[in-house]
């Protein structure tokens, strides 16, 4: 019997664009035999199933369910591909959570504190093994002293909404003069922001993922750019990024990262596949959270695709897995 699975995709913020490209990977890799799936578009205006062969249909959110040619559609459970909000935030998991119906990631209350920087990196903190980079949070409707944030923190600074993904309203400054205007940047895209001492070393990212009843560490990626930073050009524009999967690191670092990198996962108590960003210093030395990515880009050219390869996996195989875990 086949399990109706509901793919979610699209969102409220400029990430729709990657959610898009996202749930194309997804689907084109769900296994035919053993899902039925409806691809759902999730935007302000609305929540839609669009069938090749004929007009949208809208989704009744009253129980979730669709109703083609006078038979009603229900869900075994929902495959969230919405990066950014309403479905990296928490909020799509508070409405299924509500009607009993499971889904492919993290809880409603993971969700919610993980898309808040400064939260996540309150709650992980005390990990073995993991430094966090000094910082400062803000908030538009507060006052804040741009002199004691300058006296707090040493130059480089980083300046990124809180609740943001894909690096969008990011700022480098390295002249204390330019911190107002990537503060105001940010706050184009966040109420509240965080800024954060500049960690200089090697920059890496790994995929988390709970695959067989165990947590299980994908091989690592390190990623090098020309520009200042990982933004989201370099993010999502072939050949601006050096990517390479599996990083070249010693056995013994991988070991390290393998246990920080799921001690992460446990703490916050993730479900479905997370990506973790890190930074080691020096000559593979302390290991700086950056941040988690609940639900990670999935496009042809995303991390998490190239991992799971690496890791000797077909990404059909792997979204069933993930389904058998969180969805049964």
């Amino acid at each position: 019997m086949k399990k109706i699975i509901a793919l979610l995709t699209g969102g409220t913020t400029g990430e729709w664009v990657v959610s898009v490209k996202s749930a194309a990977t997804i689907a084109h890799n769900l296994d035919a035999d053993k899902f039925e799936v409806y691809k759902i578009m999730v935007t302000q205006q609305g929540w839609f199933y669009e069938p090749a062969d004929s007009v949208r249909i809208e989704v009744d959110r009253n129980d979730f369910s669709l109703t083609i040619k006078g038979r009603k559609v229900t869900f075994d459970g929902v495959f969230i591909a919405i990066h950014g909000a309403p479905g990296e935030d928490g909020k799509l998991q508070g409405y299924l959570d509500m009607l009993n119906i499971p889904y492919t990631t993290c809880d409603a209350l993971t969700s919610a504190i993980t898309m808040n920087k400064g939260y996540t990196k309150a709650v992980v903190q005390d990990v073995p093994g993991l430094h966090v980079a000094k910082s400062v949070q803000i908030f538009n409707h507060t006052p804040y002293d741009l002199n004691e944030i300058k006296k707090t923190l040493r130059l480089p600074y980083f300046v990124k909404p809180n609740n943001g993904g894909s690096s969008i309203g990011m700022s480098k400054v390295k002249n204390q003069y330019d911190l107002q205007s990537a503060i105001d940047k940010a706050f184009k895209e966040d109420t509240q922001i965080l800024i954060e001492e500049f960690i200089e070393g090697r920059e890496f990212t790994v995929g988390v993922v709970k695959l067989d009843g165990k947590v299980t560490v994908l091989p690592a990626t390190e990623v090098e750019t020309a520009k200042e930073f990982f933004d989201f050009e370099a993010k999502y524009t072939p050949g601006v990024a050096t990517e390479t999967t599996p990083a070249v690191i010693k056995p013994e670092t991988r070991k390290r990262v393998e246990e920080i990198a799921a001690a992460v996962y446990m703490k916050l108590n993730c479900r479905g596949v997370v990506r973790m960003d890190f930074i080691l210093l020096g000559d593979e030395g302390d290991f700086y959270f950056i941040e988690i990515n609940t639900i990670p880009g999935q496009t042809a050219t995303s991390f998490i695709p190239q991992q799971v390869a690496a890791f000797g996996l077909k990404l059909n195989d792997f979204y069933t897995k993930i389904i058998k875990e969180t969805i049964g």
